[in-house]
């Protein structure tokens, strides 16, 4: 088997994920449902995707040791999270197929590197320039303007590693505070909303996207996901195509999401600029979990063990909303509402921004 082609997984064999947060969990509870096992990698002792599979690798990353003896217990590798160490990648991809290819880290965990091959497929990205000191932080604010968006190249999510700056305000300071040396500074969007594509893709490129999901963010953490996205059909087709455009690209085996903005364009026109791509289930696709035919976390397993990919249908307007640090403590009032599904994560206390679970709304569709 390579890790691009031939992976053809039957009952009863075993994924290995790394990582062990929320989304690791819900990898395993899909896989289970379609009688595959899981085991996961993670070096928290807390990780609540250890709560719902057999087998469990608790260990650093790092550790060579634990990494072979989890690749000799499993049939392919995947992700919960993309930040993996490049190293442990290479490890286990000289043993077993790891899918999405771990070359593919190499593009999305770097911004620069990400946003340049956005670019080079003719897909709109905020202005950006490659930042290395506080000289060519003025440099870049002299080519871009203010206000602009600071944001470190490597191992930043949920608002972490960036800042906004705006005039007057002290650049020796924003530098410091970051706590890097290598960071990208992006043009400011003015965007009129938010909205993501879910997309999954298999060996044999077959494309597969969920329908456009409009998000809303409370503190740089997603509060709210919509579905579908308020906006035209031809917009939602755009960001469909740019979301496949990408997938392919990149020869991507799974699910990814990207991230985008809906500005105003020429006229009455809006346009899609991409954000950020995430190689890897997302946030803001948990609505599919019970408002769509198959959920972005079943379509993910489908893909990697060779699966045929199922076509998303959805069965009327979704809200998912993200149970976010004491939000949790609501989560008998939620148990209440009509339409409502309630996901809990088994996590220990809630803190401020931690993901903590979501709550999915369903309203049908009215038939014609």
């Amino acid at each position: 088997m390579t890790a691009s082609n031939g992976v053809k997984l039957k009952p009863g064999d075993t994924i290995g994920i790394l990582g062990g947060g929320q989304l690791g969990r819900m990898l395993a509870m899909a896989a289970a449902r379609l009688g595959l096992r899981c085991q996961v990698f993670s070096p928290d002792p807390d990780s609540p995707a250890f709560d719902v599979v057999q087998n469990a690798t608790c260990a650093e990353y790092a550790d060579v040791e634990a990494l072979e003896l989890f690749a000799n217990d499993v049939d392919v590798v995947t992700y919960e999270f993309e930040n993996v160490p490049a190293a442990t990648a290479m490890v286990l991809a000289a043993r077993r197929p790891v899918l999405p290819a771990y070359k593919i880290l190499e593009t999305t965990q770097d911004r620069l590197i990400e946003k340049d091959f956005v670019s080079k497929l003719g897909i709109g990205t905020a202005d950006y320039v490659d930042v290395s000191s506080v000289g060519t932080l003025r440099t870049a604010i002299e080519r871009i303007g203010l206000p602009a968006v600071i944001k470190t190249r490597r191992f930043g999510y949920d608002g972490k590693g960036q800042a906004i700056i705006r005039a007057g305000d002290d650049l020796e300071q924003v530098w410091q505070d970051l706590g890097t040396k290598s960071a990208i500074l992006e043009a400011f969007v003015p965007f009129e909303r938010e909205i993501s594509v879910i997309a999954a893709r298999s060996a044999s490129g077959e494309v597969e996207c969920f329908d456009v999901t409009e998000n809303e963010h409370r503190d740089h953490i997603l509060k709210t996901s919509r579905a579908p996205a308020a906006i035209p059909d031809e917009l939602a087709a755009q960001a469909r195509a740019i979301a496949e455009k990408i997938a392919s690209a990149l020869d991507y085996v799974g699910v990814l999401a990207v991230e985008m903005f809906v500005v105003p364009g020429n006229g009455s026109k809006a346009a899609v600029l991409v954000n950020e791509i995430a190689p890897r289930v997302h946030n803001s696709g948990h609505w599919t979990l019970d408002g769509a035919s198959i959920s972005q976390f079943e379509q993910h397993i489908r893909a990697i063990a060779g699966w045929p990919l199922g076509k998303p249908v959805r069965h009327g307007d979704v809200v998912m909303t993200n149970l976010i640090g004491d939000d949790i403590l609501s989560y008998e009032q939620w148990l209440t509402v009509p339409g409502a599904t309630v996901h809990l994560y088994g996590k220990g206390t809630p803190r401020p921004g931690r993901k903590m679970g979501h709550v999915t709304e369903v309203t049908p569709a009215r038939k014609p």
